[in-house]
């Protein structure tokens, strides 16, 4: 009876709920046909997510397997924006700018994503990471993750280098070898409730495989020794800047390696680009009277002089072409010998000029002046040395003395070490192997021969030409009590302006001991030193110091 009483409003409900069924089951045809994947993801990512398992970088040793590197845990905050209420955010935004020292809005530009993770700041230290517990802010949690630490900071800075907060390598052996170093991350499946809370890992595991080791060649004391005894001369000689290697003559390793400016390898972000550069593989300077061992070395290869003969050097003032060239003490008869132990400018060039600028380019390209020495450092550049075809009718007088001609400290490391090595001259490295995580060694770097620079009987009266400059010649203040010491000093004037500076030098010594069984050779550079800037004052003492603490310590590893 009521249905006939109201046949419109009937018909007008029953439309309506047909209608609905229509229109939900279309919807509903839609979502299963159309958007079903779309929601299958949405629902997964809800409810489970993928999280990236580091790998542990590998640690950097020393040849006594002495740690200079290695990775500690540390926790990394993140957050969920999508789990985060109006007034966690808000609490989040009150104190967490304080306590990471960021930027109000780049913590709200983060917050304000719709994600279920994004990162708020890495690798915090564990107070912070107590304080920020204390807060209780829903949506914020933290992941374990590893951070680089440097226990000697400053040591060895420009051969270890540094890595970034994602433990990939940026300088030094941390950016050569970041590829065995650095290992493979990691990934793993855990899923959560409609809270986001983690419940239970899931059938998606890859562990990650932690990074290789390297052991060095550099002995940590014996680098220990040459910065110090660098930063003491620096302070000393009020220099701009300064480099030291200390290298194994008989296989080519480097046993130390320092510059300065230097750095913090804790405190990055506080250096510059100047105090970062490898300056002793990587500054070219025109080397002054330490490259005369190339001209005392062809003239005896090659016949031309023996140790007695006598060369007249002019009283201190000789022409070459339209230059007049001096020395900075006036001599007249030398012998050989005398001319490489006084530094006699004028008795050097008289003896290039009777070998001819082939025989001396000759030799300073079997050193290897020019090249690179080819170390496992980035970085490294090659010098130069011009090719005979270039010189002016004064190059004879300049490139035989050092000048006209620009180095590296590595290079003339490595060409002092091939004479003292009986002319055999190796390629520098300081890698010495790289093992596992398990101690096995997966490479191992051998000593390697580049050339044969010189014979043996010229390398053994080069040696003693060098020794008699620290008996009796420029180098004095190289001399080690009981031990007999080679090297040659050199002291060379600036160029600014196309010109030389009488101002401005470079102070510089190469040498090895000891002379009868040599063991070590070292260069010493300082850049700028005043008011005293000669090399047998400014970089000798350096050298006597830290070949003698090595020697030292070196023979009591062996007792």
């Amino acid at each position: 009876m009521q249905i006939r009483k109201y046949p419109l409003r009937s018909s007008v409900i029953i439309i309506g709920f047909i209608a609905c069924l229509i229109f939900f089951s279309v919807k509903l045809v839609l979502i299963q046909i159309f958007r079903s994947s779309y929601l299958a993801d949405l629902a997964e990512k809800q409810h489970s997510y993928f999280v990236e398992l580091e790998s542990v970088r590998g640690s950097i040793y020393d040849r006594n397997l002495r740690p200079l590197a290695f990775n500690v845990a540390v926790y990394s905050l993140f957050a969920n924006p999508r789990i985060m209420s109006d007034a966690d955010k808000e609490k989040a935004l009150q104190y967490l700018p304080g306590l990471l020292n960021l930027e109000t809005a780049l913590i709200q530009k983060r917050l304000s994503r719709k994600k279920y993770f994004v990162w708020i700041k890495r690798k915090l230290t564990s107070e912070l990471v107590e304080t920020i517990k204390q807060l209780k802010i829903n949506g914020l949690d933290f992941r374990k993750e590893s951070k680089r630490f440097y226990p000697n900071g400053y040591l060895a800075a420009h051969i270890i280098g540094f890595a970034g907060t994602d433990n990939q390598g940026l300088e030094g052996l941390e950016l050569s070898y970041n590829r065995e170093l650095k290992g493979q991350s990691g990934r793993m499946q855990v899923y959560r409730d409609a809270r986001q809370k983690g419940l239970m890992l899931g059938n998606h595991y890859i562990p990650p495989q932690d990074g290789h080791h390297l052991i060095l060649t550099i002995d940590e004391t014996v680098q220990y020794v040459a910065e110090r005894a660098l930063e003491k001369g620096m302070k000393k000689h009020n220099a701009k800047s300064a480099s030291i290697i200390v290298m194994d003559i008989k296989t080519g390793e480097i046993l130390a390696l320092a510059n300065r400016p230097t750095y913090n390898l804790g405190e990055v972000a506080k250096s510059d680009i100047g105090s970062r550069t490898n300056r002793a593989i990587s500054f070219v300077y025109e080397p002054g009277s330490v490259f005369k061992i190339v001209a005392a070395a062809a003239a005896l290869e090659e016949e031309k002089f023996i140790e007695t003969d006598t060369i007249f050097c002019e009283n201190g003032e000789y022409k070459v072409g339209n230059h007049i060239l001096h020395d900075h003490h006036p001599q007249g008869k030398l012998t050989f010998r005398e001319v490489f132990e006084k530094s006699s400018n004028i008795g050097v060039t008289k003896i290039s000029q009777k070998l001819g600028p082939n025989k001396i380019y000759k030799y300073g390209k079997r050193f290897n002046f020019g090249n690179k020495t080819g170390i496992d450092l980035k970085g490294e550049v090659s010098g130069h040395l011009k090719h005979p075809s270039r010189w002016s009718k004064t190059s004879i007088g300049a490139i035989p003395i050092g000048q006209e001609v620009i180095v590296t400290p590595l290079q003339l490391a490595s060409a002092i070490s091939a004479v003292a090595n009986n002319g055999l001259y190796m390629k520098p490295f300081v890698v010495k192997y790289i093992k596992d995580q398990h101690d096995q060694v997966i490479k191992s770097f051998s000593p390697k021969i580049i050339d044969r620079v010189i014979s043996p009987d010229t390398a053994r009266r080069v040696k003693e030409i060098l020794a008699g400059v620290v008996e009796s010649g420029t180098g004095k203040r190289a001399q080690i009590k009981g031990i007999r010491v080679a090297g040659k000093t050199g002291t060379a004037q600036k160029v600014e302006n196309k010109r030389y500076s009488h101002t401005k030098f470079y102070a510089s010594f190469i040498g090895f001991a000891p002379v009868d069984n040599p063991r070590i050779a070292a260069v010493v550079v300082y850049d700028e030193p005043h008011p005293s800037h000669y090399g047998g004052t400014v970089a000798a003492p350096v050298f006597q110091e830290v070949v003698e603490s090595a020697l030292k310590y070196l023979g009591s590893l062996e007792r």
